[in-house]
């Protein structure tokens, strides 16, 4: 009997489901892809995975584990479908969910409009009690008052509680003794806690944190339940994991458990993918560019390694502002939401100019060239309609697309503004690229990063197609497209260790801290993270541990992550946290300042499990339908609004062989994506089967200094 196991990644995005298959005795992948589904979106999943092993002829049991990642978490909280939520809070700071932080994300829009809380004030409930800051009880948590909020609950049909008293991230016991009072009233119903959600300082973050995950939760549960069986009823009994928005996995038990841990769940992938890709090809320097049929994110390494941010905002009221989201406090990896996705509706907004999104026509009804009921167009169907796409061969030709229901959508917009669907088009093409860049430029500089020495990969199956066009606007002049991009999430869960992240904030003055107290709250950390990553099938030998701080000078408002080295905090250790505060500081800011007493907040700590080390990997091929190197086809392409359509050589990617090299424009089709040349781009073919894309240096460049 064939003794090879293999690895099954699965990636929920809000068009496409998408998996990846790794035969871990051979390194040989193998890809599918389908329409996710509504409203159950594990129906796509468990159709794709018998559709994907029956075409290799795979037996469900010898899978030996399944990664999964989704959007299900994301989508509940901006589309406002979960559950029924109540939350108990310290008495006079139930309206801390509606007051925020008082800050304004526009000070210039009059009308500004806040998300609406997730939980409704007549929900928010305030009981006696109060702990200090250092944790000691001030006043007893009132008992009978929380028992009579539960009967009063009982009405209300409630489905989860969020519980988040005052400084219970110092000593949960109130809220430990709270959760007993109400499971005995109201069993069945979801409890969170914010000691075990977010145990950091910062109140209203902290209990927005730990009530979306309350709302998510019996939802995101039931979920995990019914793929779970859904996969057991298949056969496939392996171990299920599930992406965390940190870049790592963990159990369907401890996802289920913390499902706001899973907001970027997807995205993650792709990020990890891009770093992957990037490495392989000797690039440290990456700009992860993942582009799907719903968003497009971003993410840019610094000195090669991802950066994980402990803030994040989601359900945003505008889409690409800052502030006007719900603040999460939890891990993951800093990416930006960047644009639209290949299914985002183009319009003109309220002042007569053409726009792209926020809207999305998703897999159902989709974009109008899928012919499935969509009537509004698209990115996707603009890319039709400019010839970058072939309508035989879009989804590996499993979704033909009607190129001319895609150029009639465009008649409105066109007739409103007076030129041919062609050019609006053309139009809206370029706005998606420079909103993409304008993005970009913002969140490098917010980091102190010179963009344009990076390197682009693409990934998603839309970012290959617009890759060039948004690296031109960067002035980045290496683009890489990797084999299997249109999967390119799903392949980045192969790559995600099983690990988990804890947090606890002990704020304190560096040349005040109490070692003893330090070391024990590292040491139950590392305890509880040993439990989760052990339990997830990791031996005790080949688990890492990554510590951090948040710091910042005393009086500042906000931190930077600073890390040090697992083992006994010492006051030789605290001397070397102290010169890597420094070393971080001032590489944001450009400055110390000296004589100021550094303060830390926020003590983090990472248990993780191995990664999967790849050597060569074989990718799909199929059999070539032309000469190797040379075009099968070609098709004109429209590359500006005024000049004709330029006939453009299309090749199969399984055609192409190591160091074949074109100069653009050339279009390059797999199954799973479609990578455009533009001109004045050079593309090779890397031994490693990524495509490396050249931009030449061009008179505007070399005047303007780029």
């Amino acid at each position: 009997m064939d003794a090879r196991r293999f690895l099954l990644a699965v990636d929920i995005g809000g068009t496409f489901t998408d998996l990846v298959l790794l035969d871990t005795a051979t390194n040989a992948i193998a890809v599918g892809k389908v329409l996710t589904s509504y409203p159950d979106p594990s129906e796509a999943v468990l159709t794709g995975v018998r559709q994907l092993l029956a075409e290799q002829q795979i037996a469900p049991q010898r899978i030996q584990r399944v990664i999964h990642g989704t959007t299900l978490v994301t989508n509940t909280l901006i589309e406002r479908k979960g559950a029924q939520t109540a939350l108990l809070t310290t008495e006079g700071f139930r309206d801390a969910l509606e007051i925020g932080n008082e800050g304004r994300y526009d000070i210039y829009d009059l009308g500004l409009i806040k998300p609406d809380p997730l939980v409704e004030r007549r929900l928010r409930i305030g009981i006696r009690e109060r702990l200090t800051a250092d944790g000691e009880v001030h006043t007893p948590l009132d008992e009978a008052a929380l028992t009579a909020a539960c009967d009063s609950l009982k009405r209300e049909q409630i489905a989860a509680i969020a519980i988040c008293f005052l400084h219970t991230y110092m000593n949960p016991a109130h809220e430990m003794r709270a959760a007993e009072l109400v499971r005995a009233a109201l069993p069945g119903v979801s409890i969170s806690l914010s000691h075990q959600v977010s145990p950091a300082m910062r109140e209203y973050q902290r209990t927005s944190t730990t009530v979306a995950n309350a709302y998510v939760q019996p939802i995101a549960a039931r979920y995990l339940e019914n793929l779970k069986r859904g996969l057991n009823a298949a056969d496939l009994d392996a171990p299920l994991n599930i992406m965390l928005s940190s870049g790592g996995t963990t159990t369907v038990e401890t996802a289920a458990d913390f499902p706001v841990r899973l907001v970027e769940s997807g995205p993650s992938g792709g990020a990890l993918a891009g770093v992957y890709w990037g490495k392989l090809l000797g690039y440290d320097d990456i700009f992860a560019f993942d582009m799907g049929g719903t968003t497009a994110k971003a993410v840019l390494t610094r000195d090669g390694a991802l950066t994980i941010s402990s803030e994040a905002e989601v359900a945003h009221v505008h889409r690409f502002k800052r502030g006007s989201g719900l603040p999460l406090l939890v891990p993951m990896i800093q990416m930006i939401e960047i644009g639209a996705g290949g299914g985002s509706i183009a319009h003109l907004n309220a002042m007569g100019l053409p726009a792209v999104g926020p809207e999305s026509a998703g897999s159902t009804p989709g974009p109008v060239c899928y012919a499935r009921g969509g009537t509004q167009p698209t990115v996707t169907d603009a890319d039709l309609v400019l010839g970058y796409l072939n309508p035989a061969y879009f989804a590996n030709g499993t979704i033909p697309l009607d190129a001319a229901a895609a150029r009639a959508s465009f008649a409105p917009l066109a007739g409103a503004l007076a030129v041919t669907p062609e050019k609006v088009a053309w139009g809206i093409q370029q706005l998606v690229y420079e909103n993409m860049a304008a993005a970009a430029r913002v969140h490098a500089a917010e980091r102190g990063l010179n963009i344009r020495r990076y390197a682009l990969v693409a990934t998603g199956g839309a970012g290959p197609v617009h890759a060039c066009g948004v690296a031109e606007r960067l002035h980045v002049d290496t683009v890489i497209v990797p084999p299997i991009a249109g999967v390119g999430s799903a392949f980045g869960f192969l790559l995600a260790p099983i690990s988990f992240d804890f947090t606890r904030s002990y704020l304190t003055r560096l040349d005040a801290l109490d070692l003893d107290r330090l070391n024990r709250v590292l040491d139950t950390l590392e305890s509880d993270g040993m439990k989760i990553v052990t339990q997830a099938g990791v031996p005790r030998d080949q688990i890492q541990v990554t510590r951090s701080v948040d710091m910042r000078y005393l009086g500042q408002g906000y931190e930077i992550r600073v890390p040090f080295d697992a083992g006994v905090v010492d006051d030789a250790m605290l001397a070397q946290i102290q010169r890597n505060f420094e070393a971080e500081y001032a590489h944001f800011y450009g400055r110390l300042c000296d004589g100021v007493p550094v303060q830390a907040v926020n003590w983090r700590v990472v248990i993780s499990g191995p990664r999967l080390a790849f050597d060569q990997l074989l990718t799909p091929r199929s059999g070539a339908l032309a000469t190797p190197d040379q075009p099968y086809a070609s098709r004109p392409l429209i590359f500006d609004a005024v000049a004709p359509a330029v006939m453009t050589p299309v090749y199969r990617r399984e055609q192409l062989k190591p160091a074949f090299d074109a100069a653009g424009p050339i279009v390059v089709e797999e199954a799973e994506s479609t990578t455009v040349v533009l001109p004045g781009w050079m593309v090779h073919m890397h031994d490693s089967g990524c495509l490396v894309l050249k931009r030449q240096q061009r008179a505007t460049d070399k005047e303007t200094g780029a």
